[in-house]
């Protein structure tokens, strides 16, 4: 899951313990969060736009999907005045804390090992900001990072 730290960031989520995973306006990406999450699930926590881009923690999904409340509130940056309370468009999930890790895997060092060459994040053009990871990948980012 992406997050430009200037926006919000691992230390953020650390500081606050549990959040919101707000403003996803992306079909695939929402679906992915919508449809494919559940309660305990691992997620990795990726900083966008940084000068050091790439996975810096670990977090939980820590609630089922809902409506993404940004999404009704005109002076919130998400706001879609095409929704209603009634037929909401956007959804969210919860995350809770986990660990951030002591370095950061980049995205160079995702790209260049042949490995990750299958994961969608190191595919030419991925921009999602939630997308799944399979678990020997997940596995591996966690052993990288850690070691």
């Amino acid at each position: 899951m992406k997050s430009e730290p200037s926006c919000y960031s691992i230390d953020d989520l650390k500081r606050e313990k549990r959040g919101p995973w707000d403003g996803v306006r992306n079909y695939q990406a929402r679906n992915f969060m919508r449809d494919d999450m559940q309660v305990g699930d691992r997620a990795l926590f990726y900083h966008s736009n940084a000068s050091d881009t790439g996975v810096v923690g670990e977090m939980e999904v820590a609630s089922e999907a809902y409506p993404d409340p940004t999404q009704f509130d005109r002076k919130a940056d998400h706001y879609d005045p095409k929704v209603t309370k009634n037929n909401p468009r956007w959804f969210l999930v919860d995350v809770s804390f986990v660990q951030k890790f002591p370095k950061t895997v980049t995205l160079h060092e995702l790209k260049n090992d042949p490995f990750f060459k299958n994961m969608l994040l190191t595919q030419k053009g991925m921009r999602l900001s939630v997308q799944p990871v399979s678990k020997k990948h997940f596995e591996k980012i966690l052993r990288t990072a850690l070691s």
